[in-house]
């Protein structure tokens, strides 16, 4: 078989392509995301596809939704959880990778309203003047366990449920006071960082919201994958993260 131009030409094209950083092992990786990390999550995939090349894909949705979605094999390389339980239960119940499991943030509660003064959080609580609160659902969500947690330890639990606005996840519950149908609600300090009109509850009040990272079988061989957990762990990270007001750890979850 003779060799023509045209197959010496492509012939160095392909070893050219090989020989390029990225240009065929860009890979796509699917993370499931916690809600309340909708905009960091979004800057961090913008910085992680101009270091590597490789692109995220998002979904996002109350932590043990996404578990649920997990459970039902949604093709999912990473959870990004918004507890360190449903990581560890990923990987005892055969979902997850051992010794993949870290704390990428560690998270805060806020009350927050557009039309009342809650600086004084407990004692606007207390006072009950107000037509509806907005949490997100305890089962699912863990800044609506920590905000039932909240109301326990205050001791309200049982004179604020006529109140209660139950929202899918952080981010429904967010909505449901920007829109006015709770004129207050507890929300996550990252979605309401720099906004008037807060409260930061007192983390006495509620158990650590350690937000841990896992890599799940799916992304067992992914190289991308593999990438973007240790990006997560870096410097670059840790700056937005600690910037849109959350804590973090790099450590194993406690």
């Amino acid at each position: 078989m003779s060799i023509t131009p045209r197959r010496i030409a492509a012939i160095i094209g392909l070893v050219v392509g090989l020989a390029l950083p990225g240009a065929v092992r860009a890979e796509t990786v699917h993370v499931a995301v916690a809600a309340n990390f909708t905009a960091v999550a979004e800057q961090l995939a913008l910085l992680f596809a101009a270091e590597t090349d490789h692109h995220l894909v998002y979904s996002f949705g109350a932590t043990g939704q996404l578990y649920a979605q997990i459970s039902q094999g949604a093709p999912y390389a990473v959870l990004l959880a918004a507890d360190a339980a449903r990581p560890s239960r990923a990987i005892a119940e055969g979902f997850g990778v051992a010794g993949t499991q870290f704390t990428y943030a560690v998270g805060a509660l806020a009350l927050y309203s557009r039309s009342l003064d809650v600086r004084d959080g407990a004692a606007v609580l207390r006072s009950g003047g107000f037509n509806k609160l907005a949490m997100a659902d305890p089962q699912s969500a863990p800044y609506g366990l920590a905000a039932q947690q909240a109301l326990d330890r205050l001791g309200l639990t049982a004179a604020l449920a006529p109140k209660l606005v139950i929202g899918q996840n952080i981010t429904q519950t967010l909505q449901f006071v920007e829109s006015g149908n709770a004129e207050a609600g507890f929300v996550g300090l990252s979605q309401v960082a720099g906004k008037t009109g807060i409260w930061i509850v007192p983390k006495g009040l509620y158990e650590p919201i350690a937000q841990d990272a896992v890599l799940l079988n799916p992304g067992r061989d992914s190289a991308a994958a593999r990438a973007f957990l240790a990006f997560l762990r870096s410097e670059t990270a840790h700056r937005v993260i600690e910037a849109a007001g959350y804590d973090f750890s790099s450590g194993p979850p406690q």
